[in-house]
């Protein structure tokens, strides 16, 4: 099992990369045989828990990657990469099918409209969501997470299964209490891993939490006796093909503002080509509804980001004002789809080659990607190497 790591998440790289240094020890056959055990709040971890710091790109995929194989080798390490490859492909996914963020949004707020006069509803989705349902795991977690601000990934899946196959509650309400409490929710992963779970992302293929796989894997903790184990899958009128992502913008030349974004904080290292960057600004766009303390968290990954940049780059950095870069032409990290990219100004977008090299193969399952990951990291010796 891996080393105990609690929730004091602190908001800065620095604490990224020690929580990566110390997770890197067991992302191999501890990661392969544990990672979907969950042994409760305060029972130690058995995933990496760097998600917080992944899905801000405080740290940056490769260097994970980089850790796990320096550790262990690729073989060895295998099914901690293809989980971190999992979470560039579902936002490879989203950004092929914009409009399942945008439907996702549609439908929460059509749910929260509902629960103003169906009282029913809003009866079922109080009590799931304040630990009242009578299902003692479901109610356990729902507290882990309004608390705790996090859920093992396994639990997640039996959550989400639950709130909608034996519960019966709307997949969009869930998915927006999740977004609304979750340290390291991500608009990509959060929004298809609750579609996967219903049966939309894989079409007719959903995940059903059963009784014996969760005492299982919570090592006898819950044995919930009540659950819809034979439900039949949500479904959909059928969604548009992909669209194709938008080529890379062209950078300015000479001097330039950097404008930094919650999607992207490691901004020493984005290749922005000639642009010399003069000034620094940063954009707080939180996900709707969210809790303060994902905000605080936000801000301080934030501050931390903007001090970083301001000694690397060697000049101001500040949290941007009305005009805070009229006279300069702006650049910024590529913003997947999320409040990021709508909150974001026309800016020249600086899409990184983990990106670029993982994302055209993410317009369907992840078998792709699965297959062409080998591939990508042998054109990028210098992701391993640590160069």
């Amino acid at each position: 099992m891996c080393a105990v790591m609690e929730n004091n998440f602190e908001a800065t790289r620095a604490s990224g990369l020690s929580r990566l240094a110390a997770f890197a020890p067991h992302a191999g056959r501890d990661y392969s045989n544990n990672r979907n055990t969950d042994p409760g709040p305060g029972g130690g971890r058995t995933t990496s828990v760097l998600s917080p710091y992944l899905r801000r790109r405080l740290i940056v995929e490769h260097e994970a990657v980089a850790w796990a194989d320096r550790a262990h080798g690729q073989q060895t390490a295998e099914k901690y990469v293809q989980e971190v490859f999992w979470r560039t492909y579902f936002k490879g996914h989203l950004e092929t099918r914009p409009f399942l963020w945008t439907d996702y949004q549609r439908l929460a707020a059509e749910g929260h409209a509902q629960m103003r006069t169906n009282a029913g509803l809003r009866l079922a989705y109080e009590q799931a969501t304040t630990g009242r349902t009578g299902i003692e795991c479901l109610d356990d977690w729902a507290l882990e997470l309004t608390t705790e601000n996090w859920l093992h990934n396994h639990t997640r899946m039996w959550f989400a299964s639950i709130w909608i196959f034996t519960l019966r509650l709307p997949w969009a309400l869930g998915a927006d209490f999740f977004m609304r409490h979750l340290l390291d929710g991500d608009p990509a992963s959060n929004t298809l891993s609750w579609r996967w779970v219903a049966g939309l992302h894989t079409r007719g293929k959903h995940y059903v939490a059963r009784a014996e796989n969760i005492r299982r894997y919570t090592d006898g903790r819950y044995n919930p006796a009540k659950l819809d184990e034979d439900p039949m899958p949500l479904d959909e009128p059928p969604v548009a093909g992909p669209v194709s992502i938008k080529p890379a913008d062209k950078l300015p030349k000479g001097d330039a503002a950097l404008l930094l974004h919650l999607d992207d904080l490691y901004p020493e290292s984005l290749p922005l080509g000639s642009a010399k960057i003069t000034r620094i600004g940063g954009l707080l766009a939180h996900a709707d509804g969210a809790v303060e303390r994902v905000r605080q968290f936000d801000r301080d990954a934030m501050a931390d980001a903007l001090s970083r940049a301001s000694a690397h780059f060697g000049c101001e950095a500040a949290l941007v004002a009305p005009g805070w870069s009229a006279d300069l032409p702006v650049v910024a990290a590529y913003a997947p789809v999320g409040p990021s990219a709508s909150a974001l100004p026309k800016v020249a977008g600086v899409c990184r080659d983990w990106d670029t090299e993982t994302w055209p193969h993410s317009k369907n399952g992840f078998f792709k990607v699965k297959t062409a990951i080998p591939r990508i990291l042998a054109r990028h010796p210098e992701w391993l190497s640590g160069d």
